[in-house]
């Protein structure tokens, strides 16, 4: 098992940087931050800007893998996106995860003007920025033919984007590009997830709490496995990501309900958890006194 922890970006980066190098510290495997414009119930909140975040992660640690959770097109256009992506995975060099969604139907869907999409175009948007996202960030300019004049950027044309002579920041800092942790429950979804991706993330069942979700989680599961066998792909090859905090209890709630999580999440195959660094109040409260006795146990779970 590998633990993961989210970081929201609510604070000044001093007050900040004190917890990524701690997560570092502490033996997380990953740590990531929620790559929205605002969140929810914390909208009226501060809130950061993600890749400056990460970017800032980057340098003052050296091991922990870094990443989004998740991004989505709700705002994020494939071409400029990648091109940052890229720039923060040589920064960090080559810690970089990117977790990718559909996009939700909130905050992010309409501060910009969109117009309200259906569940469907949304999935086809996701599709589009998945594909263009993975030859955006396979590329890599040949040398010779950079040298002689001939190279020419990566040409798209789609439902939902285009990209004209698009050009990249060179060779990608982890081969054959930044690894996917791609955000999915229905069956196209979970099919996206075969075809191109690493990895897999859940939050579970929308609404679903207590024994319900955790029923579902498994469903989830075995709806990824039959996808991937259906893609001719090993579902054994693709990590499996579960967000602890998403079924109604916090998971650092107490040490015993973070165990207990961990325990049944490793029973239904998953090989990565993540919890949330805990805030004094509201979503995801809890104590960091929880949070330094469960990484104390930490290597006992692995």
């Amino acid at each position: 098992m590998r633990f993961g922890i989210v970081i929201l970006p609510q604070e000044p980066w001093r007050a900040l940087e004190r917890k990524w190098k701690a997560a570092e510290q502490y033996g997380f495997d990953h740590a990531w931050t929620y790559d929205h414009l605002s969140w929810r119930s914390l909208a009226d909140e501060p809130w950061g800007a993600t890749i400056p975040t990460l970017t800032a992660a980057a340098a003052v640690t050296s091991r922990i893998r870094l990443g989004t959770f998740v991004s989505s097109p709700n705002f994020r256009h494939p071409v400029p996106f990648a091109k940052d992506v890229a720039t923060v995975d040589d920064i960090s060099g080559g810690r970089f995860l990117l977790g990718f969604g559909s996009g939700g139907t909130g905050f992010d869907a309409f501060v910009l003007g969109q117009q309200q999409l259906s569940a469907r175009e949304r999935h086809d948007r996701f599709a589009e920025a998945v594909e263009l996202l993975d030859r955006l960030l396979r590329f890599e300019q040949a040398p010779d033919a950079a040298a002689a004049g001939t190279a020419s950027g990566i040409h798209f044309e789609g439902q939902w984007y285009t990209a004209v002579d698009a050009r990249m920041v060179g060779r990608p800092a982890q081969l054959p590009r930044v690894p996917f942790v791609l955000a999915a429950n229905g069956p196209k979804g979970l099919g996206l997830v075969s075809r191109f991706g690493q990895g897999w993330v859940t939050t579970g069942a929308d609404g679903a709490v207590g024994e319900e979700w955790w029923s579902a989680v498994e469903t989830l599961v075995h709806r990824l496995e039959d996808a991937a066998t259906a893609a001719g792909r090993d579902p054994g090859d693709i990590d499996r990501y579960l967000s602890l905090d998403s079924g109604g209890q916090a998971s650092l709630a107490s040490v015993e309900a973070f165990e207990e999580m961990v325990g049944r999440a490793s029973g239904l195959g998953f090989t990565d958890v993540i919890t949330h660094w805990p805030r004094a109040s509201g979503v995801y409260a809890a104590s960091e006194s929880v949070l330094e006795e469960v990484v104390s146990r930490m290597p006992g779970w692995r």
